[in-house]
């Protein structure tokens, strides 16, 4: 096929593309490229900027009892952090997501007492002084499960049993 100057298969052709190309509808797009559309959520009720609440990939999923109520059955979560500076310990209310009794080396009552805010010593003192926090708040039974990266030996183990040697029960889940 060949395109000579001024053919009329060559008009046809670019007839056909200018009348598509610049007729100022968007063809395949539902939706603006920059318009408010983009800006507005499905159901145009808020701004794009808030987050979504995550929809289940399987709606008619059946969600089983212990599922629905391990959170009010056991209401109060173990989360233990150690860097290698610092060590902190706190118990969170699953359900209110409020931090019910908190315990760190790096707060200022506790630094002066200890040698080292990392090693095993501070770790057990971490686990007595939330222990005692979260018996004046009124809780005695907590669950812990490690992270991903964590195993729970050493410094971990040591909060852990520390807390339970002053009298908070820990259920610990382990996968």
């Amino acid at each position: 096929m060949s395109y000579t100057h001024g053919s009329e298969k060559t008009k046809l052709c670019l007839k056909t593309i200018t009348r598509h190309f610049h007729s100022g509808q968007p063809h395949s797009a539902a939706r603006s490229f920059f318009g408010v559309e983009d800006f507005l959520d499905d159901d145009n009720s808020r701004p794009y900027t808030y987050q979504k609440e995550k929809k289940s990939k399987n709606p008619n999923k059946h969600i089983s009892f212990k599922q629905r109520t391990i959170a009010y059955m056991e209401p109060f979560t173990l989360d233990v952090f150690i860097s290698k500076r610092f060590v902190s310990a706190s118990l969170t209310h699953r359900v209110t997501s409020k931090q019910v009794a908190v315990a760190g080396t790096n707060s200022k009552d506790i630094k002066a007492a200890l040698k080292s805010r990392s090693d095993i010593p501070a770790c057990l003192a971490i686990g007595k002084i939330l222990s005692e926090r979260a018996r004046e708040a009124d809780v005695y039974t907590a669950s812990y499960t490690p992270r991903e990266r964590d195993k729970f030996e050493g410094k971990i183990r040591a909060v852990v049993q520390s807390l339970i040697d002053n009298g908070i029960d820990v259920k610990i889940y382990l996968d």
